[in-house]
């Protein structure tokens, strides 16, 4: 399996049949997960050395319009305590975070009706003219091309839009009618297209995931190329269908996150919350496997948990942007720093 690995970080990909020997291995194998997380890692620190970029996180509304079936603030729940954020809060999130630090902030939501394009657009176009040194991300759900153009020109620099999976049968199992894959890569084209940095990824360990559709991921973000990499463990809500279902693995999530590390080196590859929310180490683990981004939350303290998109989401100590003397302690205490730079994807 060390040559496995030590191909796969020469050459940035592997045959199908070797990913999987690789993957099953990393399964079964302590020794070999340890080697490859290694791997990636030495490969993350050459490219972008010690220091963890930091994310502020804000999360606008969790009202959606979507019903998908492993998500807690889904339409179809009706125990959530619903709220949406105005461009003011948005606006008092970013000064609270720069005061801080923080140089990109990270607008997340549901797919909200009432927080309208005009609405994302005038925000945006808000905190570009008050913080014109600061990267801004979106990850609002699919939109129209047209829309994506709109937030772009007023300022975004980068969306994240996770496609789950790419296995047309498996999308199916994991969302209603009315939502496709095929609907889902077309927006991720357009976002390239547009020129954002573009970001996709999946949940490791999904309801009716097999490896078959894991190698299927592999292969079209090595086709996509994105400029950043999201790798998380699926998590249950209580709310959802998928209550009663297993989570993903700490040791998945970080192999995937370590072969994602070795394929593309210069990638901006966040250790989520998902895992730090799975495993109390979690964070700490994605990071030596080859992750350089986390993402404290910057999101009104009094909403936090009504953005729950998983069971005891993590949102506060080092996961919250007060908790940066903590997060920096996590962090040297594995030979890691917080870095303060934008943090732009470079080749």
């Amino acid at each position: 399996m060390q040559r496995l690995i030590d191909r796969l970080r020469r050459e940035r990909t592997l045959p199908p049949a070797d990913l999987r020997l690789l993957l099953e291995a990393c399964h079964d194998d302590a020794t070999t997960l340890s080697y490859l997380n290694a791997q990636a890692r030495e490969v993350a620190q050459a490219h972008f050395g010690r220091g963890i970029f930091i994310r502020g996180l804000i999360e606008v509304s969790n009202c959606c319009r979507n019903n998908c079936y492993y998500c807690g603030i889904r339409k179809g729940n009706t125990h959530v305590e619903r709220y949406r954020l105005s461009t003011e809060q948005v606006l008092g999130c970013c000064r609270q975070g720069y005061a801080l630090g923080f140089r990109t902030f990270v607008m997340q939501g549901g797919e909200d009706p009432a927080q309208t394009d005009d609405w994302v657009e005038r925000t945006v176009a808000a905190i570009r003219r008050e913080y014109p040194d600061c990267a801004i991300t979106l990850s609002l759900g699919e939109k129209s091309r047209e829309a994506y153009e709109r937030f772009f020109r007023a300022g975004a620099n980068r969306y994240l839009l996770r496609h789950e999976t790419h296995d047309a049968t498996h999308y199916a199992q994991l969302h209603p009618a009315g939502m496709t894959i095929s609907h889902r890569l077309q927006c991720q084209r357009q976002l390239k297209e547009i020129g954002y940095q573009t970001g996709t990824g999946i949940m490791v360990g999904s309801p009716g995931q097999t490896l078959d559709h894991i190698l299927e991921d592999i292969f079209y973000i090595e086709e996509l190329q994105p400029e950043m990499i999201g790798i998380g463990p699926f998590l249950p809500h209580h709310d959802t269908p998928f209550a009663s279902c297993p989570p993903g693995t700490v040791e998945q999530t970080v192999a995937l996150l370590s072969i994602f590390r070795l394929m593309h080196p210069a990638a901006l590859i966040p250790s989520t919350t998902a895992l730090a929310t799975l495993a109390p180490d979690g964070r700490e683990r994605g990071i030596l496997a080859g992750a350089n981004v986390v993402m404290p939350n910057l999101s009104p303290v009094e909403d936090r948990k009504k953005y729950e998109l998983y069971n005891n989401k993590a949102a506060l100590g080092a996961e919250s942007a007060e908790g940066l003397s903590a997060l920096r302690r996590q962090l040297q205490a594995i030979g890691y720093d917080i870095s303060f730079a934008r943090g732009d994807f470079k080749m």
